[in-house]
């Protein structure tokens, strides 16, 4: 991989059929994607759905650090493509309601980007324990760019009920 890549974060979730195998199985899709390698990588950890539907499963949830050059744009095609193989339909029924697959462009490096279909860093992301948790596994320390103090000091936040 040349030097221009440039680290990504991926949130990765399911709560319908196989969890374990189908994040499995899109991590390995992710490994093999062009001009991306694996950096790290979290356990698979069991949460409970947010927001959708009551009653619909609980998710397995992780994150992955990728070093890749391709671009934003690229990667989240990427991303989309890998959930509608995995059976993800390509439109959301029902807004956070659940999902064979479900692949998130939490970070791209420091990139900042509001555009139509793309929003960096996710919009979302430090209000989400199943994300921050997952990232707290290898990157405590990491500054997010939206509160300005570290994953570990968020999640803490978040634990307590501060800025939720």
């Amino acid at each position: 991989m040349k030097a221009e890549a440039v680290l990504a974060t991926v949130a990765l979730g399911s709560n319908l059929g196989d969890r374990s195998g189908t994040l499995d199985s899109a991590l390995e899709r992710l490994c093999a994607l062009p001009r991306t390698r694996l950096v790290t990588r979290s356990r698979w950890r069991e949460t409970e759905p947010v927001g959708g539907p009551p009653g619909q499963p609980r998710f397995l949830n992780g994150v992955v650090r990728l070093a890749t050059a391709l671009g934003p744009r690229e990667l989240l095609a990427e991303l989309q493509r890998i959930e509608r193989e995995s059976g993800r339909a390509r439109e959301r029924e029902v807004l956070n309601g659940p999902r064979v697959l479900d692949l998130d462009l939490v970070f791209f490096g420091g990139l900042r980007l509001k555009e139509p279909g793309l929003e960096l860093p996710h919009p979302r992301a430090e209000q989400r324990l199943f994300v921050l948790e997952p990232l707290a596994e290898f990157a405590p320390d990491e500054i997010l760019p939206g509160c300005g103090i570290s994953v570990r000091e968020r999640v803490r936040e978040l634990h307590t009920g501060i800025g939720a």
